[in-house]
């Protein structure tokens, strides 16, 4: 009797601890407060590590490295000490001016190499300037200008811009003052706004002014319309034949369409009916401008008729002609016009719908137009419009429905994305029919692949290790093997977690050798990223042996730098992105920083064993950034896996 008793009382502690700890279990979710303290953690983990970088960065010798470096910690230090970034703004800026003062005496030596250096140089420095003067104006628009203005080379450095075609040249000032006005668009539309007003009355057309009316729009759309109409006018008065600038901005205006009327969107004003990259012009600004556009493109000829090259054939043309070291003779007004009205034209061939709606008597006169010069006006050609309208996340039947008016190029893809939808809607009926119906060859293999995968998901308890394993063994490559293995477990990690995990183990496996090649990097870098969620530690562990072949990389590289790589200059490793290592070296600091939110210490160690300090840099920032959730920096490549 005694052990029934003592028994009964076990049953009984059981019976009522299980749902205690079922409970415990329902309530561990972190309160708000929680989040705001481990947010609070990651800010100050970042800005100590930050310090660090900036510290480590003094003893770099390329005044390259440490612009960047300066600038990155200046935009990413503005919200913490708006004071210290402001300083390293400007420093940044003095580390550029000092740049182009070098580079501009080099290019004025007769010395032809010198010059030739000097010209490489001078990418560089207006790279640089670039970089600082956009990152300044994600926060204060004045200081944008200001840096903009104590960077800008010496009039005899600055190339000049022929506006006639046909293209002005990419590193001129006008280029980086048009990327700083779309900039600044969001921050300070007002101020755009004027800035813009001051260019077109020099006589430029800066091709952001859409994002600048939208975005104005938002605080004041009666001022957005007048500078929307002041737009129009100032390109009808230009000669859209000699200005190839106004041109460029005629197809950014006339690309979305025009804007809806404000009553059909009066619920929704200033997001749906004034957005950024949307519709800038109201109907009757729009028309007035399609109209002088149709106007200027009917005046284009057939190029045979007057003896002109076509811009593809100028293009196609050798720099010397016949030997001689005699450059071709530039083309005349006459050939420029041409060509401008033919692009014109050419432009004019996805707005076909629009000229049927808003302008039908000419509509008959393009098409013949087109049909004189040789051009397609397939209805077609409507596909931009009708593709880019769709709002939102499209429907499977949304994406089938494109497609079928798409051009040939394009609509495998959209069929793709089609059966891929409809696989995301849980239709996987409708995926293998869109599939088998418009699909052909590797496009449709590889669709009906993941279906069979998802079908085999979704046995959830039921799905058997061995069915997988086979299902895996028909693929061809180690990219789809990898691929396909996460796919599966990400779709089986809440109805099986168990068998989730030991398909990443099986992706694990695949990936367990010394890489050979930056696609074996990826791959491992893949399976980390998938592990990060479910087992952190194995993350850890795929990441390890990579840093340490990364610094056998980085070694050879500085031994043959001059040879078979140029990622190093003057004995330092360049700090940005335009190779294979650098670009391995970014994935790999976006995938620390991404486990620098849960483990940042062990994120910190991994860091640390980079040999080189200009990668240390690199996966530091990189950390950094992830911890303060900001967007990686415009050196960097910013290729992150999505989740």
């Amino acid at each position: 009797m005694k052990k029934l008793f003592f028994l009964f009382l076990a049953l009984a502690f059981v019976s009522f601890a299980v749902p205690v700890f079922a409970q415990d279990q329902t309530t561990q979710q972190p309160t708000s407060e929680d989040v705001e303290k481990q947010k609070a953690e990651r800010e100050k983990n970042a800005y100590h590590l930050l310090d660090q970088v900036i510290d480590e960065a003094q003893s770099l010798r390329l005044p390259d490295n440490r612009v960047r470096i300066q600038t990155t910690a200046a935009d990413l230090l503005w919200d913490q000490n708006q004071g210290r970034a402001r300083s390293l703004f400007a420093m940044a800026a003095e580390g550029v001016a000092e740049l182009v003062r070098n580079q501009t005496a080099a290019a004025n030596r007769n010395d032809q190499t010198r010059q030739d250096r000097a010209g490489v140089a001078n990418m560089r420095a207006f790279q640089l300037r670039q970089e600082l003067v956009l990152a300044a104006a994600r926060h204060d628009a004045a200081l944008a200008y200001q840096l903009l203005a104590a960077t800008k080379p010496p009039a005899s450095a600055q190339p000049t811009a022929d506006q006639r075609g046909p293209r002005p040249p990419f590193n001129s000032e006008d280029n980086l003052e048009q990327a700083l006005l779309a900039r600044i668009a969001a921050l300070d539309p007002k101020l755009a706004a004027q800035n813009a007003e001051q260019m077109m009355e020099k006589g430029q057309f800066p091709r952001s002014l859409p994002d600048v009316i939208n975005q104005l729009a938002r605080q004041d759309p009666d001022a957005a319309q007048k500078l929307a109409d002041k737009t129009v006018k100032k390109i009808q008065a230009a000669n859209l034949l000699a200005n190839n600038e106004a041109g460029m901005l005629v197809q950014a205006l006339l690309a979305p369409g025009p804007r809806p009327p404000a009553s059909a969107n009066a619920d929704q004003a200033g997001t749906t009916q004034f957005r950024a990259r949307g519709p800038a012009l109201d109907q009757s600004a729009y028309v007035d401008l399609l109209s002088s556009v149709i106007d200027a493109a009917l005046k284009a000829t057939p190029a045979a008729q007057n003896n002109q090259r076509t811009p593809a054939a100028q293009r196609r043309l050798p720099v010397n002609s016949g030997g001689t070291g005699q450059a071709p003779a530039p083309p005349t007004d006459a050939q420029i016009e041409q060509n401008n009205a033919r692009r014109l034209l050419a432009g004019l061939q996805s707005a076909l719908p629009m000229i049927d709606q808003y302008l039908p008597s000419k509509a008959q006169l393009v098409r013949q137009k087109m049909t004189e010069m040789g051009m397609s006006n397939n209805p077609r050609t409507g596909f931009p419009q009708t593709f880019t309208s769709m709002q939102g996340n499209p429907t499977a039947d949304a994406l089938v429905q494109a497609a079928a008016s798409a051009p040939q190029q394009v609509q495998s893809r959209l069929y793709q994305q089609a059966a891929y939808k409809a696989l995301e809607e849980g239709d996987t009926e409708r995926a293998r029919q869109i599939a088998n119906d418009h699909l052909q060859n590797n496009a449709r293999d590889v669709v009906l692949q993941r279906i069979d995968f998802r079908e085999l998901a979704k046995k959830g308890e039921t799905a058997r290790i061995e069915d997988i394993r086979q299902s895996v063994a028909r693929l061809q490559t180690d990219n789809e093997k990898i691929d396909l293995l996460i796919q599966t477990a990400g779709d089986l990690q809440t109805s099986n977690p168990k068998l989730a995990l030991q398909l990443l183990e099986e992706a694990k496996q695949i990936t367990n050798r010394r890489a050979t090649g930056y696609q074996n990097f990826e791959q491992q870098l893949k399976v980390a990223h998938a592990f990060a969620n479910v087992d952190p530690a194995r993350s850890f562990e795929i990441l390890d042996p990579g840093i340490s072949q990364l610094n056998e990389l980085l070694s050879a590289a500085a031994v043959l730098s001059g040879f078979e790589i140029n990622m190093f200059r003057d004995g330092e490793m360049t700090i940005q992105s335009g190779n294979g290592l650098t670009a391995t070296l970014n994935r790999y600091g976006q995938e620390l920083a991404l486990l620098a939110r849960n483990d940042f210490d062990r994120s910190e160690t991994l860091a640390s064993r980079f040999q080189f300090s200009e990668a240390r840099i690199m996966i530091r920032l990189a950390i950094v950034e992830g911890l303060l959730g900001t967007s990686p920096t415009s050196f960097r490549e910013s290729s992150v896996l999505r989740r």
